[in-house]
């Protein structure tokens, strides 16, 4: 079960992103980046789409 949890890094605000507990290597990201992520999450979705079918 995927996890998602709110830290901190240098005092600025991360999403951690881990596929459960024994997630070695979980996705770490600040503001900077969610703020790309929502910007362009129509390209990421097509992205999904068009490469999970494989």
């Amino acid at each position: 079960m995927s996890e998602v949890k709110e830290s901190e890094f240098k005092g600025k605000p991360m999403l951690i992103l881990s596929q459960g507990p024994e997630d070695k290597f979980p996705f770490q990201f600040g503001l900077k980046k969610a703020q790309l992520i929502v910007e362009h999450i129509e390209d990421i979705k097509n992205f999904v789409a068009k490469h999970a079918q494989k």
